[in-house]
């Protein structure tokens, strides 16, 4: 068993058996979504036929969801997925968000907190989608005025609580809608079952991994994850890798990986970020020009699963840098077509 190649096909960068953004979504569970732009190509890279268009429907539809939800960061998650997500995880991205506010000093009150998500609710039901700027503008309406940090935590917040969600895509701008508005209700799964769900979803995607990994990726406590490291039961069989105790669901694709393939991947993927170790795949020599240690990841080119490069996104023309010689010009300029592809669509 070749645990990369495993990765490549679990993750659907290779292989991909997935025919719309939505099923990506759905099947890899919640994916990172830091940069706003570059959160398309993620997703639609996992595709068998990358659109933009098709991602930009499933969005704009409320099939795709953009919120602050694991480890206090931007996630994709499906709309079939969000309300119990949310249930399982917010507490936890709450706590984190508490903790960052009283490092930086923050204090919000429920006296403040409560008359400002009125407000926020209040101007994304009358608009329908809106930005960060139409909530200021809101708020100085009523004359009230907060700096960009502070408000923040209020959308953050209000996201968490289930008020608010993603809006339409923005060519560069988050957006927001209220979520009544965006997102059909569905009844809630009793927290075992959310858990077992959500270990599953990683495991499928995501093998080998170790448990530190799902503990990393999921945000949750070490007893939740251990917890729905035990109700899957017999679907995780452990595997030795490395001197290292991984996990390996029984569904894990296995096969349908051929070698050679070079792949652009965006910054914040969930190629690097499902795993604390990232070494499987990334040496750790240069570890420092795929991300730092302030949580910053960089576009990066992947070649038969290992990591040996940067590139540019946004160039006009294909500029990258190799840094682990084993990608080849040739490949590298095809997948730069594959994205220029995708982008002018």
């Amino acid at each position: 068993m070749n645990p990369i190649a495993t990765r490549l096909l679990g993750q659907q960068l290779v292989s991909p058996q997935c025919a719309t953004p939505t099923e990506v979504v759905r099947y890899l569970g919640a994916m990172q979504a830091q940069e706003y732009r570059m959160m398309r190509w993620a997703v639609a890279m996992r595709t068998k036929s990358p659109s933009m268009a098709a991602f930009e429907r499933a969005f704009d539809n409320g099939e795709i969801v953009r919120l602050h939800l694991m480890r206090g960061t931007w996630q994709l998650v499906s709309a079939e997925d969000y309300q119990w997500l949310l249930q399982l995880c917010a507490p936890k991205a709450i706590a984190v968000i508490q903790g960052w506010m009283r490092a930086g000093g923050i204090e919000i009150s429920s006296a403040e907190h409560d008359p400002i998500a009125s407000i926020l609710a209040q101007t994304a039901a009358d608009k329908g989608s809106v930005t960060k700027e139409d909530f200021v503008e809101a708020l100085a309406e009523r004359d009230i005025r907060m700096d960009d940090h502070r408000l923040s935590y209020h959308i953050r917040m209000a996201e968490l609580s289930g008020l608010l969600c993603s809006g339409n895509l923005h060519p560069s701008k988050a957006t927001y809608s209220l979520t009544a508005n965006k997102i059909p209700q569905r009844a809630p799964l009793e927290r075992d079952e959310a858990l077992r769900l959500l270990a599953r979803k990683y495991f499928v995607s995501r093998s080998p991994a170790t448990f530190e990994d799902f503990v990393w990726w999921s945000g949750l406590n070490v007893s939740d994850c251990r917890r729905a490291i035990t109700l899957l039961g017999e679907e995780l069989q452990p595997l030795r890798l490395q001197g290292r105790n991984f996990l390996m669901h029984t569904s894990s694709r296995t096969r349908g990986y051929r070698s050679g393939r070079t792949l652009l991947v965006a910054p914040y993927d969930e190629y690097l970020i499902s795993y604390k170790s990232r070494d499987v795949v990334l040496a750790a020599e240069h570890r420092h020009r795929a991300h730092n240690n302030s949580g910053i990841f960089q576009p990066i080119i992947v070649h038969d699963g290992h990591v040996c490069g940067n590139w540019k996104p946004f160039s006009k023309s294909l500029q990258y840098e190799i840094f682990a010689p084993t990608a080849t010009e040739p490949a590298i300029d095809e997948a730069w077509q594959v994205y220029q592809r995708f982008v002018k669509r």
